[in-house]
């Protein structure tokens, strides 16, 4: 069993909570997050709205098809993202912080523009851009605990995500399958963090907690899954690891509805780099070295990195770029 951490505590025993978070953080990179304040009716509503958006004819979800959109916002079709260039199992909509869109707009500055919203289900907006906003609160108060529990002042992230971070949420199904068992293959979250909501009862998510080693995540009532990004791997100098994580395809006859929210700072904020305590500094690993995944200190880079290799046609429809095309340029 993954740890489980009382956000709640934070307020009651700081310095346990903080223990405890880097603990969790330092040794499995995931955990469950409890006490965070988003009432369990909230997390039902969300689950299914994305249940009804599904649900919906195909026509009525590919008016949204992320085809249309250059900043890969949208839903994509079964078999319409890959990782590691290996088709992934499930379709999904994908949701921003909405923003106009950048004329003349270079590299990852791309990814800044609207969403679109499926006209035939227009309580989806709402709840999700509600959702957000709440998502990003719990987010930076555990941003927060972690600077703190590093030896760095509490507010040192907040500058990153201070003015328009760029968020993300995905809403996504991953249908039963006897051909294909990756529902999204094994990869790691290019931002900061992630706090994921799942619908009870579900299976398939599995993280690598040492190589090779691939432990099941299943869901905690009333709590998040909550696992760090690349960019707190570069803050801490390895001392957290980001952890490679998995979901594999359910059963046929069966499904799987989640929802990750990204919690990622400004597309050009620089993660600040902290200089930890001799006794955490004496532990740390170094950022991990992979020729086929470099990780960037700016958040901007990481992103497109990630949405150009998961998302070639589109990549290749809106900006005439491969996946590695857009690597080089940084």
């Amino acid at each position: 069993m993954l740890p489980v951490l009382d956000l709640a505590e934070a307020d009651r025993d700081p310095e346990r909570f903080r223990s405890d978070l880097l603990s969790a953080t330092h040794e499995t990179g995931f955990f469950y997050l409890i006490g965070h304040g988003i009432d369990v009716n909230r997390s039902n509503e969300a689950l299914a709205v994305a249940r009804r958006f599904f649900a919906l004819p195909a026509a009525a979800k590919d008016e949204i098809s992320q085809l249309k959109s250059p900043q890969f916002r949208g839903y994509s079709r079964l078999g319409g993202e890959l990782t590691n260039g290996e088709v992934d199992w499930r379709e999904q909509i994908d949701i921003g912080p909405e923003r106009e869109a950048i004329d003349g707009a270079e590299g990852y500055w791309h990814l800044q523009g609207p969403n679109l919203w499926p006209s035939a289900l227009p309580e989806l907006r709402e709840v999700f851009e509600a959702w957000s906003e709440s998502l990003s609160e719990v987010g930076l108060r555990l941003l927060r605990q972690w600077a703190a529990a590093l030896g760095a002042p509490a507010d040192l992230f907040d500058a990153a995500f201070a003015d328009q971070p760029a968020t993300l949420i995905k809403v996504v199904r991953y249908p039963g399958s006897a051909e294909n068992s990756q529902g999204v293959g094994a990869h790691k979250d290019s931002g900061v963090l992630t706090l994921l909501l799942v619908e009870p009862d579900s299976r398939g998510l599995q993280a690598e907690l040492s190589p090779g080693e691939w432990v099941d995540v299943p869901p905690l009532s009333g709590a998040f899954i909550v696992n760090i990004g690349e960019l707190l791997e570069v803050a801490t100098g390895g001392y957290l690891r980001a952890t490679r994580h998995r979901v594999l395809a359910p059963e046929p006859g069966a499904d799987r509805v989640s929802i990750p929210f990204f919690l990622n700072p400004a597309l050009d904020a620089t993660i600040p780099i902290i200089t930890l305590p001799p006794e955490l500094a004496a532990h740390s690993r170094g950022v991990e070295a992979d020729p086929d995944n470099p990780i960037f200190d700016t958040y901007g880079a990481n992103a497109w990195k990630s949405r150009t290799r998961a998302h070639p046609d589109v990549a290749l429809l809106h900006h005439g770029i491969t996946s590695g095309q857009a690597i080089s340029a940084y």
